[in-house]
Parts: structure tokens; C-alpha cells; sequence
């Protein structure tokens, strides 16, 4: 296997930050949502869920996610523009 010797690499800085932040969002919200039904599972009652972290981890996959969605759809708008200019550059 031959690699092109003129080939820059080239950091991605805000694609690899907004790849992150859309695992964190989205991973967080999947714990968040698991431990809600590890909760219920034990036999935790309705009243126990209002008292302590469990206000926060119920609200957390209601923000969590859509922040996610957004996120991935800014991802996916900046890799499609950076792509262009790199097909366009390419051409010349």
C-alpha cells in the first residue's frame, strides 16, 4: 500500500470538538435514561424520584438529546462545506 507523499494532513479542530460534544451530549443522556430505568426497575416509587440527582436525570435526556440533534446537524453542515471547498481546490 503506497500513500501520496503530497497529501497534507490537516487538523480538524471544530469537526473532531463538535464530534465530541455530540457523543457527551447524547452518551449522557443514554446513562441518564438507562438509570431511570434501572430506578423504576428496583422499585423506586414516583415520590422518590423527586428528591436528590433524580429531578436532574430526568430532565437531562429531554435537553440532552435535541442539543444532540443540533449538534450533529452543525456537524454534518460544516463536513459537507469543508469537503466542497476540498473537492473545489482539488479541481484547480
Amino acid at each position: 500500500m503506497t500513500v501520496a507523499i503530497d497529501t497534507p494532513i490537516t487538523a480538524h479542530r471544530v469537526e473532531r470538538i463538535l464530534a465530541f460534544m455530540v457523543a457527551s451530549a447524547v452518551g449522557l443522556s443514554i446513562v441518564a435514561f438507562l438509570a431511570i430505568i434501572i430506578g423504576t426497575g428496583v422499585g423506586l416509587k414516583a415520590a422518590d424520584f423527586s428528591a436528590g440527582i433524580w429531578p436532574v436525570v430526568f430532565v437531562l435526556p429531554l435537553v440532552g438529546l435535541p442539543i444532540g440533534l443540533v449538534l450533529m446537524i452543525a456537524l454534518i453542515i460544516i463536513s459537507g462545506i469543508r469537503r466542497g471547498r476540498e473537492a473545489k481546490d482539488a479541481r484547480k
